[in-house]
């Protein structure tokens, strides 16, 4: 049995790539609740996945899995950004443990991510401070309803809001805009801050309702 087909029966959803590049991209979404990368991979090395990942903002919680057991790979793994390190051969029931640590983890720091000054997803980063917005590093001119419509899905991430909520939060109650303003707004800040706007990753359409943030 597989390390996912293993995972698969303790009830987890599990997606999985069999070499560093793809890795690196499906990881980069950023859509994930725990990342468990092995460090010997094909076409590439997973402390260069796990340094790339840090460097792009990906906050995801990463569990290093290698049958390197010396401790300057395992400081090295961490250094990269790594939460956890695992040596194999290892016990099913140790790695099960670490991976609920994992996600006790991540789910403590998204429950806090804006309840500080900064929240991070995929390329992008918020400065709720400032409010500034950059997309890997560099600053994306958003214009301030843009960016309190872009801070209301943040705050509300994985909730299907109505495009009337969005007009009395965002806009409020006396700004009387139409539903059609809602839409127009998504659209351009999804041109600013998705990958491909016709087939946006984080900022989804809830037919017949309105919009949900998903990371």
């Amino acid at each position: 049995m597989t390390l996912t087909d293993r995972l698969v029966a303790e009830g987890y959803e599990v997606e999985s790539e069999g070499d560093a590049v793809k890795g690196l991209a499906r990881g980069s979404t950023g859509t994930f609740d725990a990342i468990l990368l092995d460090v010997m991979l094909p076409g590439g090395s997973g402390f260069d996945v796990c340094r790339t990942l840090r460097q792009r903002g990906i906050q995801t919680p990463i569990l290093m899995l290698t049958a390197r057991g010396q401790v300057v790979d395992r400081v090295v793994g961490l250094k990269l950004g790594a939460d956890d390190y695992l040596v194999k051969p290892f016990e099913m029931a140790e790695l099960l443990a670490r991976v609920e640590a994992l996600l006790r983890r991540g789910a403590a720091v998204s429950s806090n991510a804006t309840t500080g000054e900064s929240f991070r997803f995929g390329e992008i980063a918020i400065d709720f401070r400032k409010a500034e917005v950059t997309r890997s590093g560099q600053a994306l001119e958003l214009s301030a309803r843009e960016f309190k419509l872009l801070k209301y899905f943040v705050e509300h991430r994985g909730a299907a809001l109505s495009r009337d909520e969005l007009l009395n939060e965002v806009w409020g109650y006396n700004a009387m805009p139409s539903t059609r303003t809602v839409d127009v707004h998504v659209a351009w800040l999804r041109q600013k801050i998705e990958d491909n706007p016709r087939h946006p990753q984080y900022i989804h359409t809830v037919h017949g309702l309105g919009y949900k943030f998903v990371v």
